[in-house]
């Protein structure tokens, strides 16, 4: 039997109860599939934030180092401020193990309403989100703090390395889907970057004819995500583009709890990281309430980064099994469910 070691991260609020739920349909599936999934738990959180005054330790990201991949439930607490807890955890793994595909699925289940009357499961697109550079730069800084006079500055960084290598993925992940690239930009009011961003997807382009591509301003992607999200199949885009278009997208799927990701090294460098997309929501933590469906999907992307696509498609499946076929909705859906009622519909639905 194969085994992988997995670095397990609960973090905060609802990481401690969705993360249990996940690896329970993740354990269950391997049984059948012949991997086993080796844990170690880190208590690395806002929670060890504010008893030991650090994230993680100074040597965390060397114990990361060399775990198969690192499957992380949330993080943030209201005692603790997010560019902290976020520039003390996820971003310095992201960068350290260069991490530089977000990558985010979009999905609308029969029988899960969307906000949108018009998004149906037609909907099925992937927000493919630059990861370590672009407009989240460390450059900057802040002068005259207190004063009239005071300011601040902070640089995005658009490198030809970066932008070449998330339009390549991009590319490929079409060429293996509906053949169709969007790519997100503001060229008409960023004057630098973003037609830097332009010329280098448009040369990145040639090198994939079969692949038809777009470019959208932002502002228009982000109505027509809303207006027609059936259209689309792969979005690229920057760093903070990606981010705040994916959470719209998840949105119009449904809503954030329902959202996977995955922080990819596609050489296979470093481990990657596998996190939800939803937060810590520490206005229903501890209540047992959580929506599981964003982090047992996410641990399905896990699966198929580890070499294991079938149990994947297996999870995604339950997923999809227990929404068309039950009435089961956790209460970000309208309904009333436990988390640990709908993962036993999960785990019942598997084969």
């Amino acid at each position: 039997m194969k085994t992988h070691r997995i670095a397990l991260i609960p973090g905060d609020g609802i990481g401690q109860e969705v993360t249990p739920a996940a690896c329970a349909v993740l354990d269950t599936v391997g049984k059948r599939h012949g991997y086993e999934l080796s844990y170690d738990t880190f208590d690395w959180s806002c929670a060890r934030y504010l008893s030991e005054g650090a994230m993680m330790p100074a040597d965390g990201l060397t114990r990361l180092r060399h775990y198969d991949a690192i499957f992380l439930g949330a993080v943030g607490d209201p005692a603790v401020a997010d560019h902290v807890s976020l520039w003390g955890l996820l971003i310095p793994i992201r960068r350290q193990f260069n991490q530089y595909v977000n990558l985010r699925p979009i999905r609308v289940f029969d029988g899960v309403p969307s906000p949108l009357r018009a998004a149906t499961p037609a909907v099925d697109l992937v927000v493919v989100r630059e990861n370590v550079e672009g407009e989240y730069s460390e450059i900057g800084g802040r002068m005259n703090q207190g004063l009239p006079s005071e300011l601040a500055v902070q640089e995005a960084v658009f490198t030809r390395t970066g932008v070449s290598r998330i339009a390549d993925y991009a590319f490929t992940l079409a060429r293996g889907r509906r053949k169709h690239v969007t790519s997100a930009t503001k060229s008409n009011g960023i004057v630098h970057t973003m037609p830097f961003w332009d010329e280098v997807v448009a040369e990145r382009a040639e090198g994939f004819p079969e692949v038809a591509w777009t470019q959208e301003h932002i502002d228009a992607l982000c109505a027509k995500v809303v207006l027609d999200p059936a259209r689309f199949d792969v979005i690229v885009a920057s760093n903070l583009f990606g981010d705040i278009l994916s959470d719209l997208a998840g949105a119009v799927a449904g809503g954030i709890g329902m959202a996977p990701a995955a922080n990819l090294n596609p050489e296979r460098d470093f481990p990657s990281m596998f996190e939800p997309v939803h937060g810590s929501a520490p206005d229903i933590a501890g209540q047992g309430v959580a929506n599981p469906v964003g982090m047992v999907w996410t641990g399905a992307m896990m699966l198929e980064h580890l070499g294991h696509g079938e149990a994947a498609a297996e999870v995604r499946r339950a997923i999809a099994r227990v929404f068309a076929t039950t009435p089961l909705r956790t209460r970000d859906l309208g309904g009333t469910a436990t988390t640990a009622q709908f993962t036993d519909a999960l785990l019942d639905a598997l084969p």
